[in-house]
């Protein structure tokens, strides 16, 4: 057979494949892999760089399935290249069990780069990835090694992609940043759920991505002369990212549903998949068939990747030996290495008077900068305000991406998606920093980084309505709920130096999910701590500040962050009346994974509970069994100097004890 025959045998394979898998679950959208699957050949047969029986190889390019609806074409090509999936597995699509989801899922198959589906996340994920290649590249790249961060990200985009905000913010980071190892293909095929795209989508694309600063090209997604073209084209430009506009026909191959709406997001149907394979020439009376041309094409690529896989292997292992102090440095790079002092290295660093724990933090990170190389980071425009910007170390600027500094500008949903895929290429340690009530703006990111299991950090500053004189829009009242809702999100909402110091230790160390440590504005005043304190209790998520007299308490007050004072205020007036505990509860979400009993010795069965937060007291109802008074936010905020506001919605020492005394009778 000839080898264009063969390519559109294999192009047709994966049309096929993909909408079978769709028709057996009954579920799905079979439109995109059908159009865009000569694009998709072409890339994994001719230039996609990667190994199936290493898929973490870390020189791979990567490719990423923005548009995650058609995940049934990424699991068709995973398995034609011979990675750890299973024929089995592409019948079991969207089922209980099954690694092929019905969106692609980060760390359920080799081969997924990231978690798509929520449209414009994989887009600024890729861009991400390319960031991380090109820091990666400047660190251990030298004129006579080229191993590192040479490579390409590649992902496939839809309309749907290309119209979220987030995708606009990717995008102007990426154009700026001169990001010349992206290249995207634009399934443009005019076609979403409720019908045409004219109904709300007339930009001009071209135009549009040439004003962020990226090479726009065109192909027809059935040309593939066409489409190797704007592949060596894209490759070929080193300071501008690349959308290639691919003209496709969602659903191409099938006779009467090609080009609607209908195949988007619902199977064929056994008849028009039969009328399918009869326009493709396809055997009726086989299921789930790869011809052995096709199969011989994946298998040869395979085999002519793993030459080059080899290649570099070699050469990887003679640059170790001849470069041994930049091999340790990547390994602590690959490895997330820390010192095994870290903890009091960073309790060291942070200062031991009062403070906003903004600033405590700053003084935190600068410590962490210095003694972490894979430490990096930034905020979106705010860095003098979150106190985030490391002060011995560049930033990361068009052609220079040896810094550890960002300025992500104002851009929190697009700084977002990047903090996921600088995680997920690996070998960097990321945080993002902004003002708390803005975390809205990066809910979808926060919640794939928690679904993923990747180690993001989040620092939100202005962390409650004590921002004060810039009133309700900016100061945070049901944020605290809204973040601890997310299932594998830590939040820390730290009281002083120590505490602030712990949370970062802690946020170093995890590996499962995204840590999130928010903190002050204002200066939290000072507390006294029992003398037998411990700051490793810090990590447990609840502790006791200070004991109350006698063998058990009366009467447990607990708080975090900038309230844990005002408790150990109240706790004092209360003193004459009440056997009195003061407890600190950092992270809520800690004190939960404690045993029974380590509950119970913080808060006793029988003490009533009092929980002091200014905030939404929402969920704080869940953890506790005692009788329980809550004071909390159930408004807005508004405009004052803080301490105003302190007074105003009763968050003061005098005030708390009284509304304590009040409940008791």
């Amino acid at each position: 057979m000839q080898n264009n025959d063969v390519k559109k045998l294999a192009a047709n394979t994966i049309r096929i494949l993909a909408a079978e898998g769709v028709q057996k679950a009954n579920s799905g959208h079979p439109g995109m892999p059908m159009g865009m699957a000569d694009v998709a050949m072409v890339l994994w047969t001719e230039f996609l760089k990667h190994n199936p029986d290493d898929p973490k190889w870390h020189n791979r390019d990567r490719f990423v399935l923005s548009a995650g609806h058609g995940s049934m074409l990424i699991y068709t090509l995973l398995y034609l290249s011979g990675y750890d999936i299973t024929l089995d597995e592409l019948k079991s699509f969207r089922q209980w069990g099954s690694r092929t989801a019905g969106h692609p899922e980060y760390g359920l198959l080799p081969g997924i780069e990231t978690t798509t589906g929520p449209l414009g996340q994989g887009f600024g994920n890729g861009i991400g990835m390319a960031i991380a290649a090109k820091m990666t590249a400047a660190r251990f790249n030298d004129d006579k090694n080229q191993l590192f961060g040479k490579h390409f990200i590649y992902a496939i985009v839809s309309d749907g992609d290309l119209m979220e905000g987030v995708s606009h913010e990717a995008a102007s980071i990426a154009g700026h940043l001169k990001l010349g190892n992206i290249i995207y293909f634009y399934d443009d095929n005019n076609i979403t759920i409720e019908g045409d795209t004219s109904i709300t989508f007339s930009e001009d694309i071209e135009k549009r991505f040439e004003s962020y600063g990226w090479q726009v090209l065109k192909t027809d997604a059935y040309n593939h002369d066409e489409i190797r073209n704007a592949i060596n084209k894209a490759q070929q430009e080193t300071e501008k990212p690349t959308i290639i506009i691919t003209k496709s026909h969602i659903g191409f191959g099938s006779p009467n549903k090609v080009d609607t709406a209908e195949v988007h997001g619902s199977p064929l149907g056994e008849e028009e998949l039969i009328e399918t394979k009869k326009n493709l020439g396809w055997p009726l009376d086989k299921e789930f068939y790869v011809p052995e041309d096709v199969k011989k094409l994946f298998d040869d690529r395979k085999a002519e990747l793993k030459k080059e896989y080899d290649n570099w292997q070699k050469n990887f292992e003679e640059w170790k030996k001849s470069n041994p102090e930049k091999a340790d440095e990547f390994n602590k790079y690959i490895t997330n290495w820390l010192p095994e002092n870290i903890e009091e290295e960073l309790l060291n660093a942070a200062p031991k008077e009062p403070g906003a724990t903004r600033s405590l933090s700053g003084k935190v990170i600068q410590k962490i900068a210095r003694l972490v190389p894979n430490f990096v980071g930034g905020s979106a425009d705010l860095a003098p305000s979150t106190n985030t910007y490391m002060k011995e170390f560049d930033a990361v600027a068009p052609g220079k991406f040896e810094g550890k500094n960002f300025h992500f500008g104002i851009r929190e949903h697009g700084m977002g998606a990047i903090l996921n895929g600088m995680a997920l290429y690996g070998g960097f340690r990321p945080f993002g920093a902004t003002f708390f009530v803005f975390s809205d703006y990066m809910r979808p990111t926060i919640r794939l980084a928690a679904l993923m299991e990747i180690p993001v950090t989040y620092v939100f500053t202005h962390d409650s309505i004590f921002v004060g004189e810039d009133g309700p829009t900016h100061q945070p009242v049901e944020h605290l709920a809204v973040l601890r809702a997310i299932p594998n999100v830590t939040v820390f909402r730290p009281a002083d130096g120590v505490e602030t110091a712990m949370a970062w230790s802690f946020a170093l160390k995890h590996k499962e999910g995204p840590v999130a440590l928010v903190l002050t504005r204002q200066k939290i005043e000072a507390f006294e701590r029992r003398s037998d304190f411990e700051p490793k209790e810090v990590l447990k998520g609840a502790y006791i500040v200070s004991k109350e007299k006698g063998d058990k308490p009366d009467l447990v007050i607990a708080a975090s962050g900038s309230e844990v004072p005002v408790a150990a205020e109240a706790a004092k007036l209360l003193s004459d009346a009440y056997s009195v505990r003061v407890v600190s509860i950092p992270s809520k979400e800690l004190f939960v994974k404690q045993s029974d009993d380590y509950k119970k010795s913080i808060f006793p069965e029988n003490a009533p509970v009092v929980v002091i937060e200014a905030a939404s007291m929402m969920g704080w109802g869940d953890l506790f069994r005692q009788k329980l008074l809550t004071i909390g936010m159930e408004r807005f905020g508004a405009s004052g100097p803080y301490k105003t506001l302190a007074e105003k919605f009763g968050f003061t020492g005098p005030q708390v004890a009284a509304k304590i005394k009040e409940w008791l009778g």
